[in-house]
């Protein structure tokens, strides 16, 4: 199997067992294999959503120190072009698709490498299969 595009939403379902399924657990399981790819926000992301589930007290933040220590250690790969594509190619396929520029990040990620996303937005699921970007969990 090869690398995928790994969004926030599958992520947190690593983190969250209110979140977890079959399909992201398996998921996880193919990162471990295969690795994975994110665009350069993906941090950010995720560590907004960590941050504001300790707010609301969905976490601790000893959880918090724990789930990045087990993220840091999968085999997850930064892309750096991020950056440079986000004026023009982002911003195109965010308008285009009618995403915000976060989730096109990841859509033009998975269209450049030519690999599947794993993602679990609603939203960007439909924009990829117009795209013809096959998603995960299928």
């Amino acid at each position: 199997m090869s690398a995928f595009v790994l969004d926030c939403s599958i992520a947190i379902a690593w983190l969250f067992d209110d979140e977890a399924s079959a399909e992201t657990d398996a998921l996880l399981d193919r990162l471990k294999d295969s690795g994975a790819l994110v665009p350069a926000l993906w941090r950010l992301e995720l560590g907004n959503v960590l941050a504001r589930a300790e707010r609301h007290k969905r976490i601790a933040g000893a959880q918090i120190a724990a789930d990045l220590a087990l993220l840091d250690r999968l085999p997850i790969i930064t892309d750096t072009e991020t950056e440079n594509r986000a004026f023009r190619e982002i911003l195109a396929l965010a308008r285009t698709e009618r995403l915000t520029t976060y989730d096109a990040a990841y859509l033009e990620l998975a269209m450049r490498r030519g690999v599947e996303l794993a993602t679990r937005d609603k939203e960007l699921i439909r924009a990829a299969h117009r795209v013809r970007v096959e998603t995960l969990p299928r």
